[in-house]
């Protein structure tokens, strides 16, 4: 398959209306490259763990457009068909026009052809072995060297959707975890996503784990990141579906059995989903929670305290808090 790509230089403030206006000729699936740091609200809903070192935001940002190319050659937009030339003549009409109120930078547009972009994988290129404390955690595409043969090892493949450990989130639960876990420790790991959590908490010690995640694909990436990490698959089981909501997949996952609930999700998932964990712990269990961005750490800890728990513990890493409780 061959797409013809489309690549247009501009300003940062620019972004929003040209994609609006060139999804408006057909164009769509835009691609941006810029240096513009995330906001607080955009890093609370993003848990980005795979990411490019960038510098300083110099302003500049680059849009790409990709279009499949037919067989006979031609670009189909919006229902027409047209050349490459053709179609790179009416983004230029477009650009013009924009220009004429509203300031749009350079405005170049570079044409290439592309064979089969993989956009599964591209993110492997962000992703190497890196260290959580002394965990070594490593992709399949990577080698252990020698000198990290004795360590523990995490081997994991997060895929497209799930989180690698590279993020604060996962390294201060991960950091409680150890804390806490005996070998007589049943887990439940709330939005396990690749179940880095469980599957490093079996190989801390616990007995059992049981995760849920509202992603069927979860399934999948959890069943090939506990091959990796030859974990016994009668010692992880994940459930699909909202435990906050539906009372079906509450009775499933079983109420007061639990010794430790780890729950990695943003702060506004975590306040609902609070009483409902205190229904699935033991009591004298043991609450993690993680993804709270810093001026979120109140509203969790008040939600915690208002379901019953007492807080043993808040712990910080950059903008991120994690609150440990109790249950009483």
């Amino acid at each position: 398959m061959k797409w013809t790509k489309f690549r247009i230089k501009t300003k940062t403030e620019a972004e929003d209306i040209i994609i609006s206006t060139l999804y408006d000729i057909g164009l769509e699936g835009a691609q941006i490259e810029d240096k513009v740091p995330l906001t607080a609200a955009e890093k609370e809903q993003m848990f980005v763990d795979i990411l490019p070192e960038t510098q300083e935001d110099d302003g500049v940002a680059y849009l790409s457009f990709f279009v499949e190319e037919q067989e006979d050659g031609s670009l189909r937009l919006d229902g027409e068909s047209l050349t490459a030339g053709e179609t790179l003549e009416k983004v230029k009409e477009v650009l013009e026009e924009l220009r004429a109120f509203t300031d749009i930078g350079e405005g170049s547009v570079a044409v290439e052809e592309t064979e089969d972009i993989d956009w599964i994988n591209n993110w492997k290129q962000y992703f190497h072995q890196f260290y959580i404390d002394d965990i070594l955690v490593i992709p399949s595409w990577e080698e252990v060297k020698e000198e990290d043969c004795g360590k523990k090892i995490l081997h994991i493949d997060p895929g497209t959707a799930f989180g690698t450990g590279m993020h604060e989130t996962t390294q201060l639960c991960i950091r409680q975890l150890r804390k806490f876990i005996t070998p007589e420790t049943r887990l439940l790991d709330v939005g396990t996503g690749s179940g880095i959590l469980a599957i490093l908490s079996l190989m801390f010690g616990a007995k059992e784990a049981v995760g849920t995640d509202l992603d069927i694909c979860a399934i999948e990436a959890v069943k090939e990141n506990m091959a990796a990490n030859h974990i016994d698959g009668d010692k992880f089981h994940v459930m699909i579906g909202n435990l906050i909501t539906e009372e079906e997949v509450q009775e499933k996952v079983g109420y007061g059995c639990y010794d430790i609930v780890v729950a990695n999700i943003l702060a506004d998932v975590l306040v609902p989903l609070t009483p409902v964990i205190r229904r699935q712990l033991k009591t004298g269990g043991i609450y993690i929670t993680s993804g709270i961005i810093d001026d979120k750490e109140q509203t969790v800890v008040e939600a915690v305290l208002a379901a019953g728990f007492e807080v043993m513990e808040v712990t910080y890493q950059g903008e991120w808090v994690s609150v440990t409780a109790r249950k009483k």
